[in-house]
Order: structure tokens, then sequence, then C-alpha cells
């Protein structure tokens, strides 16, 4: 398990928000290693994990983007049926509440990822151990 940081910035829910603030990162040479966008009505919530926290942070506050950031944990698992169900049921059973999640695979692949976020400050440091 690795920890990060997940960046939460509300948007407008219009053509080219999400495509912006992609820009914005990119031309600060900064990689985006996942991205959750969801939509309810006219706002939206984007969520993202970058390479480098502190250059996004840089880049972010640089195009006066709000975000907030949160300590995260990402963790690389097998590309194959039951793992996500056995990795969160090891959280589960050390007490973890979630506050986000979200996991992608290239199909095909041999190895997936999860990004989380949890509820309380405590429960991180029991998630790692």
């Amino acid at each position: 398990m690795a920890k990060t940081k997940q960046f939460t910035i509300s948007v407008e829910n219009q053509p080219g928000t999400v495509a912006h603030i992609a820009k914005v990162l990119g031309d600060s040479k900064v990689n985006i290693l996942a991205l959750l966008g969801t939509a309810q009505g006219t706002t939206g919530t984007v969520q993202l994990v970058a390479e480098d926290a502190k250059r996004a942070k840089k880049a972010l506050d640089a195009a006066n983007i709000s975000y907030q950031e949160t300590p995260a944990e990402q963790y690389e698992l097998a590309n194959k049926p039951g793992a996500l169900a056995q990795c969160l049921s090891t959280l589960e059973k050390k007490g973890v509440n979630l506050g986000s999640i979200h996991a992608t695979a290239a199909k095909g692949g041999k190895k997936a990822v999860v990004v989380y976020t949890v509820q309380a400050a405590a429960q991180a440091a029991t998630a790692t151990t």
C-alpha cells in the first residue's frame, strides 16, 4: 500500500471543465494516476491522484482552482475476480470506513489499482498496519 494524496475539486457541470483541469496539470508536467468525476445536476466533483502531489498543488493554486486535499492509499491488486472483495474485506476487518474509493484495471492487464480514503485519521493508521 502506498500513501498518496487525493484532490477533490468541486466543479460546474459543463463541457470542458475536466479538460481544463487536465490541461492545467498537463501543462505543469503533472501526471494524473487516477481520476473520478461525477455530476449532480449543475455541479459535479472531480477526485484525482497525481504522481507528484506537490507539483499538482502548485499548478492548481496557480490556476486558482479550489480543492480539498485528503490523505489516501493506493493499493495494487491482482486483476482477477474476487481480488477487490478480498482487499475490502481486509479493510472491513480492521474497522476502516471508506470516505471514497475508485479502482481501475486495463483489460488483459495483470494488475488493478484501487485508491481509497478513510473517514477518520485514526482509521487511516489502522489501514496500513
